[in-house]
């Protein structure tokens, strides 16, 4: 029998996923899928609406819920989760609260995506030239939020451990759980049959907006000078008007917008080019370019987490000379090259195939079911923030839905 045989899962998403899309859309679909192997009835609402990216979600009931509004109350005591999973933390702090009162046996469990107070503070350091600061008010809900759940999926190593020597969550609350790539031989272009650079990614995403950005005005010249045939292809979904007016073919750099297979565009391409100056979690983008074969140039924040005592499959370096100089040899030296396409499929045999988490998943899962009492015993603090944010919360969406009445 599978582990969770007709057992009901609710997912709460941010947003309806969408893979295609996103990093963020492609993990929720394994999740999904994940669950769905192991026999579970799954239950996907959102507050946000579809669009016709979203994925169809087949054999997924969907249910689109509202804010601060008792009719969700009424759904989930009506579902009775034996685990609802809250895509990010303020999916958490929107509904968590309702889930333990309507619903104290079901495991709570949150995908946090990337640690955003991580990114946030790098975010404010690249851009407002403000000092280093993790001890902001993002990142006090974030934590809140963590303690709060039973279990928080990370995604990357270094978050784990910040999380654990930083800010003291124990360890039994989180589970290293990146994104995972299934073990498919896939058939890759020849060194010989790719050409130009390539860089894709949600704009969305504000370290993807930022990363275009400083590509173009900064390093593509740089580029550009030494190999004046080469293109500059940059892809992605919800691309803005500031991404858009970058497109200069003159320069050799071509916004084309949303792709329709990521495959495509980065396994035709010879390099692809990812400046990121800042962010968390681990990268989507260089994930699919170690699995689809292409070579990569990022910066320390690119790179994060991703490749342990493995070499990198191309270069790492926060230089923007250095950038330049390291795509003009990765692109045309062809021995550089496919060491570091070798590099990059050594990464995901070893850091990211889905046989390496599959089953310490379950069984770590199955624990915390046999074994809840005492976890959130243990867990004195998430107890404790839980009776506060139970009162504050309740009352003020409490507050607002009597003022929605009127």
């Amino acid at each position: 029998m599978d582990a969770f045989e007709n057992k009901r899962i609710l997912i709460i998403g941010f947003v309806w996923p969408e893979p295609k899309s996103s990093a963020a859309g492609n993990r929720m679909m394994q999740l999904i899928s994940f669950f769905k192997e192991k026999g579970a009835k799954i239950m996907f609402a959102s507050t946000a609406s579809e669009s016709e990216f979203s994925e169809e979600l087949n054999d997924v009931e969907r249910k689109q819920i509202t804010l601060n509004c008792t009719s969700f109350d009424d759904f989930v005591r009506e579902l009775k989760p034996y685990l609802v999973l809250f895509d990010r933390f303020m999916t958490e702090e929107q509904f968590g609260w309702r889930v333990a009162q309507q619903c104290p046996n079901a495991l709570r469990m949150l995908d946090s995506e990337d640690l955003h107070c991580l990114r946030e503070a790098r975010r404010l350091t690249v851009l407002k030239n403000k000092p280093f600061d993790l001890n902001n008010d993002l990142t006090k809900r974030e934590i809140a939020s963590i303690y709060r759940c039973d279990i928080t999926l990370i995604v990357s190593e270094f978050e784990m451990e910040l999380l654990q020597t930083h800010f003291k969550v124990p360890k039994f609350l989180l589970f290293y759980l990146p994104i995972w790539i299934e073990n498919d031989t896939l058939n890759l272009p020849a060194f010989e049959e790719r050409s130009d650079f390539v860089f894709i990614g949600n704009f969305l995403h504000a370290p993807n907006h930022d990363t275009v950005v400083y590509l173009k005005e900064v390093i593509w010249s740089l580029i550009f000078e030494k190999l004046p045939e080469t293109k500059m292809h940059i892809f992605g979904a919800y691309p803005s008007q500031k991404i858009y007016s970058l497109h200069q073919p003159k320069m050799n750099f071509y916004v084309h917008g949303r792709a329709t297979s990521s495959f495509e565009v980065i396994s035709k391409a010879k390099v692809l080019l990812a400046p990121i100056r800042f962010g968390a979690g681990i990268k989507g983008k260089l994930l699919e370019a170690m699995e689809f074969g292409t070579p990569s140039i990022t910066s320390s924040i690119g790179a994060e987490a991703m490749y342990g005592d493995f070499l990198w499959n191309g270069f790492i370096t926060d230089s923007q000379e250095d950038f330049a100089e390291k795509a003009i040899d990765l692109y045309q030296n062809k021995s550089i090259w496919m060491q570091a396409q070798q590099n990059g499929l050594e990464i995901i045999k070893n850091r990211f195939s889905k046989d390496l988490f599959e089953n310490t998943f379950l069984e770590f899962l199955l624990d915390k079911f046999e074994n809840l009492g005492n976890y959130r015993n243990d867990n004195f603090t998430g107890l404790l923030l839980m009776y506060h944010f139970l009162q504050s919360t309740k009352y003020m969406a409490k507050w607002i839905e009597e003022k929605n009445r009127q």
